[in-house]
């Protein structure tokens, strides 16, 4: 994924259609929340299994994925409102939760580090 010329892309979408007005950081963090909820939706009593087979279902599986590309959408243009360098912000918290997160304590354990019994 080329995330630089998908920005650009899509700078040039909201520009096309004076859309950049209403892209502050914060009208795009609340509707990445919004679009985020939309796919919660999605999976809204589903049991775990139901949402693990949702590609049995074209029509579910459609809107979900139409919700996670929105999410992204969002997501991207914050980031690129805010200058964010999402390869190098990935790859930093990436670092800083495999040191939160050694192996030996982590694996098989879905408890939060900080909640752990000593």
């Amino acid at each position: 994924m080329d995330i630089a010329a998908i920005q650009r892309a899509l700078r040039e979408f909201a520009d096309e259609r004076d859309w950049e007005q209403f892209h502050s950081p914060k009208n795009l963090a609340i509707a990445l929340s919004v679009e985020a909820a939309e796919l919660l939706e999605r999976f809204q009593w589903l049991k775990d299994e139901e949402s693990r087979r949702l590609a049995e279902k074209p029509e579910d599986y459609r809107a979900v994925r139409e919700e996670v590309a929105d999410v992204l959408i969002y997501l991207l243009r914050l980031a690129d409102q805010l200058n964010i360098d999402l390869d190098a912000a990935v790859e930093e918290k990436m670092r800083k939760n495999a040191e939160k997160y050694p192996v030996e304590l982590a694996r098989g354990n879905a408890v939060k580090y900080n909640r752990r019994q000593p």
